[in-house]
């Protein structure tokens, strides 16, 4: 049911329009934001689905001169100017002020609901070619990646370039220093741990980075028979307990500076420096980010010498919880399984296995951004769902 209009009237002095729908509830709309947001064709662009009208040209203080219930679908407005703005009563029902609406507008648009996990993890699973070729398996696989963090696509051709074809079907991948894809295997004079046979601490990538990589694929080409295990654990659960047990070592952790580094050549030569907080939180005290690489942590650190101390008590708290049994899970990647996971919010690690002669173990990895991923899941949504 669409929504209808009751009946409309200017308050407070003609500040705001206030709208009584059918179903009994009302919306209060602030006048100034009302004609800053006309939707006649010399206010927007609708072509662009953007706004022509120059901020200079905004009274902060305007006031209406006539509001009218054109019919029980739309109101009408005269402005002082006798400008005349027309708004539809779905368009203003959706973008209502009230906490409900605001919180459901939150909710279309970023879908934000999360399901945390430790070592009970069920990972998801998906055929790498539904995903590749059908918008329904596509769609849940990043509403999947959004909500829980983490999914593997199955049965991808065991040889490089695969993740490439996933980054077109998302939209495009993230260049960074390391090239638009790398290779994760034994490396002599290696420029990242991450291409030794060494054990891998969890950790976020390219924390050194303003804006790091929001999502995280690897494509198995070759495992080892012996060792390689990955691991994975939810950062945004693990800071939740870690809020919950010491609230003072999490206030620390999400208002230290911490210096990162990253200095060599690839793709092309580099020197990076950055400076992260290792759990990031939003206006609301909500994580949105951990950026933990102890690899990459700078021996530059900028803070008093008191505070130091402090800040590595509270680092091994959250390190200690992150592997701790309850909180990691452990899997074995086959080749042709892509992992793809949230860069942000879990962290990931791998067992040590033997060095040889010969490559053993070839992952192929890339990066996305978040603001693809999304936009590509709310194209999907669109379609999936016949949603306009």
């Amino acid at each position: 049911m669409k929504p209808g209009i009751q009946k409309v009237e200017a308050l407070d002095a003609g500040h705001f329009v206030r709208v009584e729908w059918e179903d009994g509830s009302e919306s209060r709309y602030p006048c100034v934001w009302l004609r800053d947001n006309c939707q006649c064709p010399h206010c927007f662009l609708h072509s662009a689905r953007a706004r022509r009208l120059v901020f200079e040209d905004l009274d902060v203080n305007i006031v209406v001169k006539e509001v009218a219930l054109a019919d029980r679908k739309k109101i009408s407005i005269t402005w002082p100017d006798e400008h005349e703005s027309e708004y539809e009563a779905e368009w203003l029902k959706k973008r209502c002020f009230s906490e409900e609406a605001r919180a459901e507008m939150r909710e279309d648009l970023f879908l934000p609901e999360r399901q945390y996990w430790g070592s009970d993890l069920q990972l998801p699973k998906i055929p790498f070619e539904e995903v590749m070729y059908n918008d329904e398996s596509a769609y849940k696989w990043l509403c999947t990646l959004k909500k829980v963090g983490i999914v593997l696509l199955t049965g991808a051709a065991a040889r490089q370039g695969e993740l490439v074809k996933l980054g077109h079907r998302i939209g495009f991948l993230r260049l960074t220093f390391y090239g638009p894809t790398w290779q994760v295997q034994d490396k002599a004079d290696a420029n990242n741990v991450a291409y030794t046979t060494g054990k891998l601490c969890f950790h976020t990538d390219y924390p050194v980075l303003q804006h790091p990589p929001g999502v995280q694929l690897l494509h198995c080409i070759k495992q080892t028979a012996a060792g390689g295990e990955s691991e994975v654990v939810d950062g945004f659960n693990v800071s939740n307990k870690l809020k919950k047990q010491n609230p003072q070592a999490y206030q620390i952790l999400s208002s230290t500076a911490v210096d990162y580094t990253d200095v060599g050549v690839d793709y092309c030569d580099f020197a990076v420096q950055c400076k992260q907080k290792i759990i990031d939180v939003d206006s609301r005290g909500q994580t949105v980010r951990i950026n933990y690489n102890n690899a990459t942590r700078d021996t530059v650190f900028d803070i008093p010498a008191e505070n130091v101390r402090p800040f590595y008590a509270a680092l091994k708290e959250f390190n200690d919880l992150l592997n701790s049994s309850e909180h990691k899970f452990a899997y074995k990647l086959k080749p042709g399984d892509i992992v793809t996971f949230d860069n942000w919010r879990v962290l990931h690690g791998r067992q040590s296995y033997p060095s040889g002669s010969e490559v053993t173990r070839h992952l192929e990895g890339a990066y996305a951004d978040w603001d693809v991923v999304m936009s590509r899941l709310r194209l999907l949504r669109k379609r999936v769902l016949n949603r306009d």
